[in-house]
């Protein structure tokens, strides 16, 4: 069930942050928001938003037909689950907001506070949240065009033609095979999930293609993400720092060339050949960011926010969530998920004439599963410190000592628990993934 805003920021999973700018809605006067995007954070913001402030009248535009988790997609690519286990409707969401629009925002008009659709509709906001996730860079990666696409994949955006397809490419490829993945220099979506992917490949192709192998080409130094979780399950299950090792993992080589008809990927230092390649380009915030001027951080890849608002500080009255900020916190589902009800309770309070809380909590818990058996996270709480204006790691979070079976059952609940809350799927919703 729901909790109550005032319990929600008793216990920090994402206290009230708001503009400091703008003005209140008074009287009778129904406030007008408009969110774009119904992932983690958009969907958390306009339910909790309804939730908290049931007066404000939200449109939320978005247009994908299901709503499908990044989260958990690697065990579809390893075959550990199915798609449609991944897969929800958005009919609960629907139900919530005042308006659900499937469709694709064309043009936003900061000065008019108005936003133009593909199908030629047009709407008015007071506040306008957008909740976009990233845009992948191809253009970074010579010869990654459109044609190469169809055999490429990178599977960073969950789906049929992305996650399906690499899933089918593993089973098509034969026993003694070659996989090869290859990653972008962090800023990226999920830092962990790459070296997640790869441990799930590995342990399917331990059971059904003994032969293959494994080459991840890194643009990291290193692993950026639980390194010594993800080493040491690696040598436990993998062979990993032997001859017969699994994977063969080629840290600081950035991609910069693929030849899909080669199967080849050129990086800084090493190529390498694959009978499925796997390449993740470099990414940024969404175009629709840049569209307002929005996306200026990090040589223009993110957009800047104030965190106790999600507020852009580029744009006026534009809130920012989830992956497509400029942040020391990770690109992740559960400070987006975060992110969407710290902005909630932030509006709730403008709306109402009071200050934002001036010093929010963010929390975030993150699994990678390592084997079809073991898995473990890292939980982490960051607060908002008005000195230098970011957010702050604070005692109280923690990480495994290792991975586990009890850590798998933990990460399906986990999943299911946010997959519940950020979408309002019902107490009795079937869920129906297996790990």
């Amino acid at each position: 069930m729901p909790i109550a805003r005032r319990e929600f920021l008793r216990i920090a999973a994402g206290a009230g942050i708001l503009a400091l700018s703008g003005r209140a809605v008074a009287g009778n006067a129904r406030p007008k928001v408009v969110i774009v995007g119904a992932g983690y954070g958009g969907a958390a913001c306009a339910r909790y938003l309804k939730l908290w402030e049931p007066r404000v009248e939200i449109t939320l535009i978005e247009p994908n037909p299901h709503f499908v988790s990044c989260p958990m997609s690697n065990s579809v690519i390893a075959g550990l689950n199915d798609l449609e286990d991944i897969t929800f409707p958005y009919d609960h969401i629907r139900a919530v907001v005042d308006h659900f629009v499937p469709d694709t925002v064309l043009a936003i008009d900061p000065d008019k506070r108005a936003i133009s659709t593909a199908s030629g509709q047009r709407f008015a906001y007071d506040r306008l949240v957008l909740a976009p996730g990233i845009e992948l860079r191809f253009d970074q990666i010579e010869g990654y065009d459109t044609a190469a696409r169809e055999v490429i994949k990178h599977a960073w955006k969950a789906g049929p033609e992305q996650t399906g397809v690499l899933r089918r490419q593993l089973e098509a490829m034969p026993d003694g095979g070659v996989f090869v993945m290859a990653i972008p220099m962090a800023p990226i979506r999920c830092p962990p999930a790459p070296y997640e992917r790869v441990s799930l490949v590995a342990d399917y192709f331990k059971k059904a293609k003994p032969r293959s192998k494994i080459i991840l080409m890194d643009g990291n130094q290193d692993i950026a993400s639980k390194k010594a979780l993800f080493l040491a399950a690696w040598k436990k299950h993998y062979g990993y720092g032997t001859d017969n090792s699994l994977i063969d993992y080629r840290p600081g080589n950035q991609p910069v060339a693929v030849d899909a008809g080669a199967m080849k990927v050129t990086c800084e230092f090493d190529d390498a050949r694959g009978d499925v390649i796997n390449l993740v380009p470099p990414m940024r915030a969404a175009a629709l960011t840049a569209m307002i001027g929005a996306r200026t951080g990090d040589n223009d890849a993110w957009c800047p926010v104030d965190y106790r608002t999600f507020e852009s500080t580029e744009v006026a009255n534009v809130h920012i969530l989830g992956d497509a900020i400029l942040s020391n916190l990770s690109k992740a589902a559960a400070l987006a998920n975060n992110s969407g009800k710290l902005c909630a309770s932030a509006l709730a309070e403008i709306f109402n004439g009071r200050q934002p809380d001036p010093a929010p909590v963010l929390t975030s818990t993150c699994y990678s599963a390592s084997s079809e058996h073991t898995a473990f996270h890292v939980a982490t709480v960051f607060r908002y410190n008005p000195l230098d204006q970011g957010m702050e790691v604070q005692p109280g979070g923690g990480v495994s000592l290792e991975g586990s079976e009890q850590e798998v059952e933990f990460m399906s609940g986990w999943a299911r628990n946010i997959w519940a809350d950020t979408l309002g799927l019902p107490e009795d919703y079937r869920f129906t993934n297996r790990f």
